[in-house]
């Protein structure tokens, strides 16, 4: 009796699948490893606070910064509020158009996060892809996927995103509204950072492919597509995460380079590229806070989904269990 209560207690309750799903979790080696690890820890908390300000700022900010008849010019270049020229109603000061600069800086998080999640969307739906059939397929479609990632390769992703950018600029003109330069912006990252999840993916599908379970399901008549996404792909994203992760980062870092060189985000919708790139005009004059204010929030989020990333690939890592 004793027995059965034990295996009862130990067994996975069916009825609840997702509280079962989070017992395995918190009982998992990756749970243990992230308790272990203070900094991972540390930038798991920065990373979903920085995320939780961006996401609700529209409900915790004094204006919407997009707006013009929220804005004030009898407001201007007014300093945070522990200088003696601060205001209470604006913590982190305004810019020259009366902006105040806390509502910019959240409302620019947003707007990058949301660019670089597409835009890691993208490269990860397009590099999967592609690796998957490179690596399962192998032949005449391998060689030529490859020898376009390697080619790829050989350009910095800034370079990449700059050309795919330019060319579409050119080719539409001013024709571009806010919603398209958006798009346009989120396919140049896509098409940037594409590689490193085929590279890794097609590493990782042409060791599975000669598996049993692969073997398997091609003699009960699976056809090849349901074989790569049903069996093969879950088996594969255990890298893909970690990348996922890092190139978050790097989506934002080539956003925002997009933007302060000017080929990004325009003025009117400012991410924090453009935020910084607007503020760097007033560094010398005076009006610090414009341009320090955004690069301090760009920099913390980069170095917390870093760090997160890093412990990610450490955690996932089997030679180092």
């Amino acid at each position: 009796m004793s027995a059965a209560m034990d295996d009862a207690a130990e067994a996975p309750d069916v009825r609840h699948p997702a509280r079962s799903r989070l017992a395995r979790l918190l009982d998992s080696d990756l749970w243990a490893s992230f308790r272990r690890s203070k900094t991972a820890m540390a930038a798991f908390v920065a990373t979903v606070l920085l995320f939780a300000l961006a996401f609700a700022a529209p409900w915790i900010v004094p204006q919407n910064p997009y707006d013009p008849a929220q804005l004030d010019l009898l407001n201007s270049n007014l300093p945070p509020i522990w200088k003696a020229e601060g205001q209470a109603s604006f913590l982190l000061g305004t810019d020259d158009q009366g902006r105040d600069v806390l509502s910019a800086v959240l409302y620019g998080l947003r707007l990058s996060l949301i660019v670089g999640m597409l835009g890691v969307l993208v490269s990860g739906t397009l590099g999967i892809g592609l690796g998957l059939v490179a690596g399962y397929v192998g032949g005449v479609l391998d060689t030529i996927i490859m020898r376009v990632a390697d080619v790829q390769l050989t350009f910095p992703a800034i370079l990449i995103a700059l050309v795919v950018d330019g060319v579409a600029k050119a080719s539409f003109g001013g024709a571009l509204d806010t919603n398209a330069t958006i798009l346009l912006i989120v396919v140049s990252i896509g098409l940037s950072f594409w590689v490193q999840y085929a590279r890794t993916v097609r590493s990782s599908v042409m060791v599975e492919r000669g598996k049993d379970y692969v073997q398997a399901a091609r003699l009960i008549g699976l056809s090849t597509p349901v074989i790569m996404v049903r069996h093969v792909l879950p088996n594969v994203t255990g890298p893909v995460f970690v990348i996922a992760t890092i190139n978050l980062a790097l989506a934002i870092i080539t956003e925002a380079t997009l933007s302060f060189l000017g080929t990004g985000l325009p003025e009117t919708m400012p991410s924090l590229g453009t935020l910084i790139r607007t503020g760097n005009r007033f560094l010398f004059s005076g009006e610090w806070w414009v341009v320090a204010f955004p690069g301090i929030a760009l920099a913390g989020l980069v170095i917390a989904i870093n760090l997160l990333g890093d412990w990610l690939r450490d955690a996932l890592n089997p030679k180092l269990q």
